[in-house]
Order: structure tokens, then sequence, then C-alpha cells
């Protein structure tokens, strides 16, 4: 049985609670748990809000990069959601968690995850200034 419990690209609100629920297991005794939020400021710029978009094969391409890391770690079990659409300031964009019987792994785990997540999965992020400039991240 495959250690990933939850893949999904949501366009609604994302849940700490969700995400550590699916990998909770009684033989774990390490969850590591990443939540990224929108931040404020970006290149010493005053961040407005931003949107993120998704490629169809997006949700694919996660659930690949989560399999991946089951393959190279111990993982019990391995959630992944990223929102898409428009969020405004301290909106969580994504939440990942793994978790194993040893916290280590399940902070390397967790690490090559978001890791792999954000340089491989394709979710592109429109960036809006303060000043109404706006650049895209993510498109190379």
């Amino acid at each position: 049985m495959s250690a990933v419990r939850l893949i999904a690209i949501r366009d609604t609100p994302l849940s700490i609670d969700e995400v550590h629920r699916a990998v909770m297991a009684d033989e774990a005794g390490g969850i590591a748990l990443f939540a990224g939020a929108v931040r404020d400021h970006d290149h010493g710029e005053s961040v407005r809000g931003l949107s993120y978009q998704a490629h169809p094969a997006a949700e694919a391409e996660l659930r690949r990069v989560a399999e991946e890391v089951a393959g190279k770690y111990p993982a019990i079990a391995i959630a992944a959601v990223h929102r898409v659409g428009d969020l405004a300031v301290g909106d969580l964009a994504v939440v990942v968690a793994v978790s194993c019987a040893h916290r280590g792994d399940a902070f390397e785990a967790c690490r090559m995850l978001i890791d792999e997540l954000k340089s491989t999965v394709p979710i592109w992020k429109h960036q809006r200034f303060e000043d109404g400039s706006s650049e895209w991240v993510g498109c190379a």
C-alpha cells in the first residue's frame, strides 16, 4: 500500500488539521509538517496579494513527487495540498506533511517533499504589489 494518503490542488482554504490527520499513525514517532503562507513582502516590496494557477497535470505531478519521497524515505504516510486562485496575505498556500517512525526521517522527507513540489510541480504564482506592479514566479 502506498504511503501517499492525501494529494490535492484546491481553490478553497487549506486546513493544517486535515493534512495532519492524513499522516497520523500509531507507528509514527515523528510527524513533520510544513505550512507555507502568503507573506506581506517580497524583493523589498509590499505584497498586496497573489494568485496561483496550476497546469492540468499538476496534481498528477504532485502525486509523482510524493511517491518519489515515499520511495526514498521510510515514510508511513505523506500528504500534500496546494491552493490555487486568489489569496490574501496570511492565507495558506501549501501544506505538506510526512510521518515516519523517527523524527530525522520525517524532517528530511518533508523537506524533500516541499522542495521538490516547489521546483517541479507546474504551479505558477502571480504576485501583486502595493505599487500596482506585478510579477509571475515559477514560470521558468
